[in-house]
């Protein structure tokens, strides 16, 4: 498993860790939907600026979300 789909993989894992659907978190983070489901499933890569934006609507730090992206198993 590639970097990129553990990070889609964390971000799945927290948002539906906090109830929020993909299109509701998509639109409050202000990234397109379709961008969203291509993070979210490996074939997209995250640049800094979304990465910060997903972080900030998750309430988490940057690093705390790389603590969860180090967990993923393969």
């Amino acid at each position: 498993m590639t970097l990129q789909d553990k990070v889609g993989k964390a971000i799945v894992q927290l948002r539906k860790g906090r109830g929020i659907s993909q299109e509701t978190f998509a639109f409050e983070a202000g990234i397109d939907r379709r961008y969203m489901s291509d993070i979210e499933n490996g074939k997209r890569n995250i640049s800094l600026d979304i990465l910060e934006r997903v972080c900030q609507q998750l309430g988490i730090k940057i690093s705390e979300f790389f603590g969860v992206v180090e967990k993923i198993n393969e």
